[in-house]
């Protein structure tokens, strides 16, 4: 008998021991990607922006996770948009060399309008950037998988609403102007300031900061913190310079706030904010020097990612991962032959000086779009989306400029206690709005900025909390 006890204690004391024990580790680092070789084109605009200098530095930043069954890698990545070739390329090279599936790993560019091309090749200095890119985020995620310790993870909110402003408008009667096709959109975008020619907002704004804090497994050192805001970037940087905008300022400010060492890595994600920026169209803000309004904004970042961190009860060891990744195709928008007449009739007009002057801004450009547009010989586009698991909080991946309200209804509908959406995430695609949003019309639904159906946002939401679901099932 009592040796059937103590076989029975033992037993207890084997499942005890078991249930104490972490069932996540992560590691997390850093690799500098700031460009060595200048002159480079940085993308964003409508016209060349050449950089000449970095005005601070571009970082490849990972986070491992690794649960015994299931290794993932987060990667934010101070660029634009990280292109699909080029991720896939630094995944395959991640995957050698430490082993994390491909599809596990998600790659997400902050939207920094100050950063060079992730995947042109044109000139000497722009092939040798993205050969430092591609091995950057790929010994990114080498290194934070070398890191690897026994962890616990927390979850917390904390909002941020001033410096959230969404940028589509209706104006007052008789102040719309003509679109580039020489049509009246029902919202403009960045309308300009003031009483006298704004009416209201077209969309919401998620005010939400939302972080992951990764600490080790006694929830007393921390590891990383992984932030996340809908917020595009903030832009003033001096002309001429690479920069990581307040994404890489948040990065910097965060370790003094958790009194954190070296090793700790702090990063700051793209939300859905692909209507969604730092101007504030109802009232003057004054002058800034270059750089000053991105250090306000990632001040306030860090501030609230702290207070978000002071809502966390508990950092759990018990942290069961998992992903779904899915390929989905949406179809290409194709012009209409009215439109690709119309966009010959606009060239034509652009070589003559007089007419060119009574086109509408930026109609030569969005012309060679829509003519690009009807010359494509695909009819669909691949993309991948992501759903990731980390204990009961849970991550949207979508390579989209998101819209605020798709990811205020994602988090809504998700399943679990949490759920943060990231945008730019594995490729940049464009800008997504949803159905409603099309009808209004304005610069994130033309065709040359919104490429795919108008009802992709439904689909992809849709495959999303497919994804979501069967993640919370595992």
């Amino acid at each position: 008998m009592l040796l059937k006890t103590l076989v029975l204690f033992g037993v207890w004391l084997a499942v005890v021991a078991a249930r104490a024990m972490p069932t996540v580790r992560a590691g997390a680092a850093t690799v500098d990607i700031t460009p060595r070789e200048f002159p480079l084109n940085m993308p964003g605009g409508f016209s060349a922006n050449m950089a000449d200098a970095a005005h601070d530095p571009l970082h490849a930043r990972a986070l491992v996770f690794d649960d015994g069954s299931t290794a993932l890698a987060l990667v934010v990545v101070d660029n634009l948009g990280v292109a699909r070739e080029t991720c896939d390329e630094a995944k395959a090279i991640a995957a050698q060399r430490c082993g994390i599936k491909p599809q596990n790993v998600l790659i997400c560019g902050t939207h920094t309008h100050s950063a060079p091309s992730s995947n042109s090749t044109n000139t000497p200095q722009a092939a040798a950037y993205r050969k430092l890119l591609v091995e950057g985020i790929a010994e990114s995620i080498v290194r934070a998988h070398a890191a690897l310790q026994p962890a616990s993870v927390g979850v917390g909110v904390h909002p941020l609403p001033d410096e959230v402003f969404n940028r589509r408008w209706f104006l007052k009667p008789g102040k719309m102007p003509l679109n580039p096709f020489g049509k009246l959109d029902q919202v403009k975008m960045n309308p300009g300031t003031g009483p006298d020619i704004l009416d209201r907002p077209a969309g919401p704004t998620d005010p939400d900061i939302t972080v992951l804090s990764v600490r080790d497994v006694r929830g007393r050192k921390p590891i990383a913190l992984l932030a996340n805001y809908a917020l595009h970037y903030v832009g003033g940087v001096p002309k001429g310079q690479v920069s990581a905008d307040y994404f890489g300022e948040f990065a910097r400010l965060m370790p003094s706030r958790v009194h954190a060492d070296t090793n700790f890595v702090a990063m700051m994600s793209n939300g859905a904010s692909g209507d969604i920026n730092n101007i504030p169209f109802l009232v003057t803000r004054p002058p800034r020097e270059p750089f000053e309004q991105i250090r306000i904004v990632a001040s306030k970042a860090a501030d609230a990612a702290w207070f978000a961190l002071q809502k966390i009860e508990k950092h759990n060891p018990d942290a069961p991962l998992g992903v779904v990744a899915r390929e989905i195709s949406l179809r290409l928008r194709r012009p209409t032959p009215e439109q690709i007449a119309d966009a010959k009739t606009v060239l034509a007009a652009v070589k003559n000086e007089t007419e060119r002057a009574k086109l509408p801004r930026l109609a030569d450009h969005y012309a060679r779009a829509v003519l690009a547009a009807a010359e494509r010989t695909e009819e669909t586009l691949p993309v991948q989306l992501q759903a990731i698991r980390i204990g009961d909080f849970a991550i949207c991946g979508i390579p989209f400029e998101v819209f605020c309200e798709i990811g205020l209804d994602l988090k809504k509908r998700s399943p679990f206690a949490r759920t943060m959406v990231i945008g730019l995430a594995n490729a940049r695609h464009g800008y997504l709005p949803t159905p409603n949003q099309h009808k209004l019309g304005g610069y994130e639904t033309w065709l040359g900025t919104c490429h795919v159906q108008e009802d992709a946002s439904v689909l992809i939401t849709e495959n999303l909390l497919e994804m979501l679901k069967e993640l919370q099932k595992s």
